[in-house]
């Protein structure tokens, strides 16, 4: 059931508007201005806000804002009189999804949340989710999936994005979900009730990616019977999703370029001009900065289109959320499969978190339907995983040559440190690389020592830096990455010792 706060002033509107939303099954909230609602988002969690502007204490334009610092998902959905609607335009600059006008209907107001609730689930399926996802799959409707902070980042840039029409460039291996974040950028933003259209640059041949982007003429070449309209002019007012734009030709690189920049093309064959408006979201898998070493791809083109680049991660460096995408998935083929498996059992999960997945998402999704075929039992068997998975030579190591960590006297690091108060923050330190066995006998475990040693190590160059990544990365001699992976393996919390 979805949570909704209604925040306004007017107790006969806030009533009029708590009960049709409870009639369709939403567990409503009431708040009676800008400042208790903002109270209220911070000590629970809401779904969606339907808020008012004009309001005694604070507004709900200034309220929109703060909520939008506390929570970049939440849903505002603003209220206001015919006479206000410049405020309310402005409240969706600043993040609102959309607004109503007074009087509502209740119907108008119910088709809108739900609206909304469907473009927010894009971007929560996104963790999980195969790039050809379309808007009626599979979506989780309560469960913000993908805990892990690389996900984390791209749920707010893509909330950011959302909010503004600039050009956007995701990158990231096969199977990881680019479309799907072309997607959930439109469907959260002012263009969402227009056209998303795709284009596979890599699946059309040089010869006619002209063609299906801007469109030609009648006997404009061989085979031309008709005038075209191409896809730029078609997605007028909406977006238009390039997947794959590293394979176009440097030619019709210039050719984009140019459209990008005028937002006018020519068709082919014609020289009239066509003005459109449409914003523009790119995806490839290829090494950009190499092939502009290379001259492969124009720097200009890339830079226009890097202007707030999302990278979304392979899945081996997301470890920590393959049990919530495997626990998504059981669920997901139990229904189609009309079974009952509970799920894997401990050794193959262990496996299944090991191995590379070098087809990220979507190969995760074949495996585990995979399993589905093999198993004869309740639970996922290790019996029932593909070769390919079993095979040592494709599980991820741990840790690599330049991450591993050497034992190191504690007590030669406090001396080296001139600080009285950095010192101090050492003090607790408690690592303990033996103990007692049977028999009054020494007993020494490397594993469980290294691991305790990186914890420690990790906890007290946190609390030497107030608990700042950057900083400590530098000062540690830590690759980030590393640093942030180890920090949830451990289950570290760096906002512990700001």
């Amino acid at each position: 059931m979805h949570k909704v706060l209604v925040v306004d002033d007017d107790k006969v509107l806030q009533q009029s508007v708590k009960d049709a939303l409870e009639y369709h099954s939403f567990n409503v909230d009431v708040a009676d201005n800008g400042k208790e609602a903002v109270n209220t988002v911070y000590r629970e969690k809401y779904d969606l806000v339907v808020m008012d502007v004009n309001m005694p204490e604070m507004n709900g334009l200034e309220a929109l804002v703060e909520m939008k610092k506390h929570d970049p998902t939440l849903i505002v959905i603003i209220l206001t009189a015919y006479s206000n609607v410049s405020d309310a335009v402005k409240a969706v600059k600043e993040g609102a999804y959309n607004y109503l006008e007074k009087p509502i209907s209740s119907e108008n107001l119910v088709a809108l949340i739900k609206r909304a609730l469907k473009a927010r689930s894009l971007v929560e399926t996104t963790a999980f989710s195969a790039p050809t996802l379309s808007l009626g799959g599979e979506s989780s409707d309560d469960q913000f999936v993908g805990q892990s902070n690389e996900m984390k980042k791209v749920f707010n840039i893509i909330s950011k994005l959302a909010q503004v029409s600039t050009p956007v460039l995701i990158r990231g291996e096969s199977g990881t979900g680019k479309e799907l974040v072309a997607k959930a950028i439109h469907y959260n933003g002012p263009r969402k009730d227009e056209k998303f259209v795709t284009i596979n640059c890599g699946a059309i041949p040089d010869n006619l990616i002209e063609s299906e982007l801007f469109g030609h003429e009648k006997g404009a070449f061989t085979g031309a019977d008709s005038r075209k309209i191409g896809k730029f002019q078609y997605a007028d007012g909406g977006t238009l999703f390039l997947d794959e734009i590293g394979d176009i030709s440097q030619q019709m690189q210039v050719k984009l370029l140019r459209a990008l920049q005028e937002q006018t093309f020519s068709p082919v064959g014609s020289n009239r001009e066509v003005k459109v408006d449409v914003r523009i979201i790119a995806a490839s898998h290829k090494p950009f900065e190499e092939m502009i070493k290379k001259g492969t791809f124009r720097e200009d083109l890339f830079y226009r289109l890097n202007v707030l680049p999302v990278y979304l991660p392979p899945l081996r460096e997301r470890v920590l959320d393959i049990p919530i995408l495997m626990d998504y998935y059981v669920q997901y083929f139990n229904n189609v499969h009309n079974l009952n498996i509970r799920g894997f059992s401990p050794d193959a999960t262990e496996v299944m978190k090991k191995y590379r997945w070098p087809g990220n998402i979507r190969e995760l999704r074949n495996v585990i339907e995979h399993c589905f075929i093999m198993e004869s039992g309740d639970e996922v068997s290790l019996s029932s995983l593909p070769r390919q998975v079993l095979d040592p030579k494709h599980q991820v190591k741990e840790d690599s040559e330049d991450e591993r960590s050497d034992f190191i006297d504690i007590q030669g690091i406090k001396n080296s440190i001139l600080d009285e108060s950095s010192t101090k923050a050492l003090d607790d330190y408690t690592f303990q690389f033996a103990s007692k066995g049977e028999g009054n006998t020494v007993k020494l475990d490397f594993q469980n020592a290294k691991e305790q040693f990186e914890k420690e190590f990790i906890i007290q160059a946190l609390k030497l830096h107030k608990g700042r990544i950057n900083q400590t990365a530098l000062n540690a001699n830590i690759p980030k990455k590393t640093l942030l992976r180890k920090i949830e393996k451990y289950e570290i919390s760096p906002k512990e010792y700001y």
